[in-house]
């Protein structure tokens, strides 16, 4: 389900049409996410880590509204929902594009999850799927190999992208306390940094939850 945002009404109207006309309109930022309970909690119910923080990601990207803000035909739409699609690693070091829809509850979450990451790992190619239509989605990605304190993702500008992007880099640990960098790269004319604030503080409570 989805809606139109009333930009008359809206208090981030000449933000919207401000940052709208920017050739790149995308901004990011860099955290380390404290990630000790979230990784017992993965081996606790035996699901990968990779599944876990990427529900956890859903579960944070949904709860806060401007994350589920998408421009369409120069106009505002409000998803319901907010899926991922996330690259997915072959045994050949290539990656395909998933479509992973979200739920709420863990283990159905897990349960489709990798239906999906082992239709991809059996395909060829990058786009393993027809994405044409799919705007409730962020674009999810994982560095289990870098320790990153930044990172920058390649655009097509002729392209109509307002997908938040969302990528974890390696787990390290120190005095028994285990860490995560997550970047978070959101368009401008949809939310602020205010908003990104948000969306960290609530991927930390549900990494703790």
């Amino acid at each position: 389900m989805k809606h139109k945002l009333d930009l008359s009404n809206w208090n981030r109207k000449t933000h919207f049409e401000f940052f709208s006309k920017f050739d790149e309109p995308f901004f990011g930022i860099t955290v380390n996410i404290d990630c000790t309970k979230a990784y017992e909690r993965a081996k606790q119910n035996k699901i990968s880590f990779f599944i876990y923080y990427l529900h956890k990601t859903l579960l944070a990207i949904n709860a806060i509204e401007n994350f589920r803000y998408r421009i369409v035909d120069n106009e505002v739409i409000v998803f319901d929902t907010i899926n991922a699609s996330t690259t997915i690693l072959r045994d050949d070091t290539t990656f395909g594009f998933s479509l992973i829809d979200h739920f709420e509850d863990l283990h159905l979450f897990n349960e489709k999850a990798l239906l999906e990451i082992e239709r991809v790992r059996n395909t060829d190619g990058l786009l393993t799927r027809d994405f044409s239509g799919q705007y409730n989605l962020i674009h999810f990605s994982s560095l289990p190999w870098v320790n990153f304190t930044s990172i920058s993702h390649s655009r097509n500008f002729s392209y109509p992208d307002s997908c938040p992007k969302i990528s974890f880099g390696k787990m390290t640990e120190e005095n028994g306390k285990k860490t995560m960098p997550v970047s978070v790269h959101v368009h401008h004319a949809l939310m602020d940094g205010y908003h990104v604030g948000l969306f960290v503080e609530e991927l930390q409570k549900q990494m703790n939850s």
